[in-house]
């Protein structure tokens, strides 16, 4: 992948200098084996994921999964390691999905681990006759050992601000400053997200994440799973992953302030010590349920809760249990995120809250909330307008347009190539005439 800014510069990603290629090579190399690309058939697309397939299903995968009709997805995780020799391991999901995983050995430093991944993946990429391919980055990290090869086109999903998460990289700013110079098209997972970066690429386009209507709808009617059927009602409830995200105060403040109401708490522990979370008798943390289990848990709260807390890594997250939870049927209180005040907040389907004495009024007025027709057909409205399919319908759209142009860039450069064959081989009239053009 070469830079968009300047032909002739030397790109350093953690001190290693891409390849420079003279313009005429770049030419004659890069720019008209593309030509051939035929428009609108990418065949296959490759992941960089800083998430685990089979952790949380959300985002990447509602998205990659729909890409498996049209193309081979391969996804691409971070190294796991512990392993008596370095390999690719390689299994196939249900979704059709190939997950790759980097087996490695303790004990190898970050320059040796990026090296080896750089190698193993040209291999994989040759070994399995992978051509035509798109690079979707999840995470700007995988830069550092996949920036020599040539995809069709890269796409940065910015689902996160990940430098605001606990524990990220020293250098993921960095690398997201040169993703963002590769990237032909840069998506983001809310508008506010969007807002605080849209002055850094050409082609930027909010896309939040969306719901699968039908899933989250199919818990209603359903009994209780077995370790919720005893928890008293009411119940005001939360799934999602338990970090550094979630408000422990406010939990613990409402848990105290509230003592008939109980608190149910669906999903991993991580990043955070599980002793500091807050513990009462309303307190109930139930663990990690599957994707396909979620409805029925949601289906049998009163009100569904987003105790996020107000912090840096909360400043720019669109949380994706909004439109589930109102999918259900279930009255919302959450704490004044943005990309949840707006909409949901302003259009009054979502209560916004984030002391304790208020979060407690509306939880009480959220009590009486389900049983509101003209809220109910609000939400209904809106709901009408989001869907996973909408989402990558959308997405796909702007890919294929960005790859269209790019496919009439590279046709009109074909004269300009046959030109330069002609002229003298001298390295600075080369380069001097290609920086007039690029």
């Amino acid at each position: 992948m070469k830079s968009r800014e300047k032909t002739s510069e030397v790109i350093a990603i953690n001190d290693n200098p891409t390849e420079l290629y003279s313009v005429k090579d770049t030419i004659t190399k890069k720019i008209l084996p593309a030509v051939s690309t035929p428009v609108n058939k990418i065949k296959n697309i490759i992941c960089f994921a800083h998430l685990r397939w089979d952790f949380v299903f959300q985002r990447p995968q509602h998205l990659l999964s729909r890409w498996v009709a049209d193309a081979n997805v391969y996804y691409v995780e971070e190294p796991k390691f512990g392993s008596s020799v370095n390999r690719l391991r390689t299994s196939k999901s249900k979704e059709g999905v190939t997950i790759v995983v980097p087996q490695l050995r303790d004990g190898l430093s970050e320059t040796e681990v990026d090296k080896y991944l750089e190698e193993a993946l040209s291999k994989f990429i040759k070994s399995n006759n992978i051509t035509n391919y798109l690079f979707w980055y999840l995470t700007p990290m995988a830069l550092p050992f996949s920036h020599k090869l040539d995809p069709v086109m890269v796409v940065y999903d910015c689902m996160d601000e990940l430098s605001c998460f606990k524990g990220a990289h020293p250098d993921l700013l960095k690398n997201e400053s040169m993703l963002l110079r590769f990237a032909d098209v840069v998506f983001t997972g809310g508008h506010h997200l969007y807002e605080y970066k849209k002055d850094r690429h050409h082609n930027i386009h909010p896309f939040p994440s969306s719901i699968d209507q039908k899933h989250f709808e199919s818990g209603i009617g359903q009994p209780d799973p077995e370790d919720q059927k005893g928890i008293p009602h009411p119940r005001v409830g939360f799934f999602g992953v338990i970090d550094e995200r979630l408000d422990i105060e406010l939990l613990d403040g409402l848990a105290k302030s509230m003592p008939s109401v109980h608190f149910v708490m669906v999903g991993p522990v991580v990043k955070i010590n599980s002793d500091h979370l807050p513990k009462a008798q309303n307190i109930h943390y139930l663990g990690q349920k599957s994707y396909q289990e979620l409805p029925v848990y949601l289906a049998n709260w009163d009100v569904a809760f987003l105790p996020f807390a107000k912090n840096e890594s909360t400043r720019f997250i669109s949380p994706t249990k909004t439109p589930e939870y109102l999918c259900a049927g279930k009255p919302v209180v959450s704490s004044s995120i943005r990309d949840v005040v707006m909409p949901y907040g302003e259009q009054g389907l979502v209560f916004i809250a984030d002391k304790v004495p208020d979060c407690a009024i509306a939880i009480q007025k959220a009590l009486q909330q389900k049983d509101d027709v003209k809220w109910q057909k609000k939400v209904k409205d809106m709901l009408k307008k989001s869907s996973w399919d909408l989402t990558w319908s959308g997405m796909k759209k702007v890919i294929m347009t960005t790859l269209e142009k790019k496919e009439a860039i590279k046709k009109e450069l074909i004269p300009v190539r046959n030109q330069l064959l002609k002229v003298n081989n001298n390295s600075k009239g080369t380069v001097s005439a290609a920086n007039s053009m690029l």
